[in-house]
């Protein structure tokens, strides 16, 4: 991360009653044949999230309360587990070290990034995994698992390093299995709280916003 980041999760509580998700940006040029032309401006897409809609009494209040002054509002980023997309398999599959492809193996290269591929019979792209759930990591060389000890994964960025003895041989599919979770900040420095309007069910806006490198 690029200004200062908390590796502390946002209440999960909080956050499986969050509403949000995946947003894009795109330029359409209409021409003058009726015709268009699109352009994507960002490379991956960027994930914004309201964890108010995840409010359900007065404990919860107080609870984002004490964990936006802690973060300081908007100064601090923090992780987030979104309610859907927060793992290398689908909802209700089990994880596997074979779930999504990390690298290729050179018998040299060590160190591979995680990511996660969304692809369909159209297209596909490769969603860059930065924050893995400690403990939940699990890789294979070739098809094959690899013993926990044979690999170190740092939670604060999502680069796996195999050992010198298990560097991954040419041609060697290095593929891996976790769950994540999302770095992001909220998108806003104040937030303001009604116990009357909370009480007549208007939960009040708490807007997260992902963050890039």
């Amino acid at each position: 991360m690029t200004n200062g980041f908390h590796e502390i999760r946002f209440p999960l509580r909080l956050s499986l009653g969050a509403s949000g998700g995946p947003g894009r940006r795109t330029d359409i040029v209409a021409l003058s044949n009726g015709g268009e032309t699109r352009n994507a401006r960002w490379a991956d897409a960027r994930r914004r999230y309201d964890a108010g809609t995840g409010l359900r009494g007065l404990e919860d209040l107080y609870e984002l309360t004490a964990f936006f002054e802690a973060r300081r509002g908007q100064l601090y980023g923090f992780r987030f587990r979104d309610p859907v997309d927060h793992a290398s398999a689908p909802p209700g599959q089990a994880i596997r070290a074979t779930d999504q492809l990390i690298g290729t193996g050179d018998g040299v290269q060590s160190v591979f990034a995680l990511a996660k591929t969304y692809a369909d019979a159209g297209g596909a792209t490769v969603r860059r995994i930065e924050k893995p759930l400690v403990g939940s990591v699990v890789v294979a060389v070739g098809g094959v698992t690899l013993d926990p000890d044979d690999y170190a994964v740092d939670s604060a960025t999502g680069l796996v390093t195999i050992i010198a003895g298990m560097v991954p041989a040419p041609g060697a599919q290095v593929t891996a299995g976790f769950e994540f979770d999302i770095p992001v900040r909220f998108d806003t420095d104040r937030i303001e709280i009604s116990l009357a309007a909370f009480k007549a069910g208007s939960a009040p806006s708490v807007p997260l916003m992902e963050i890039k490198p």
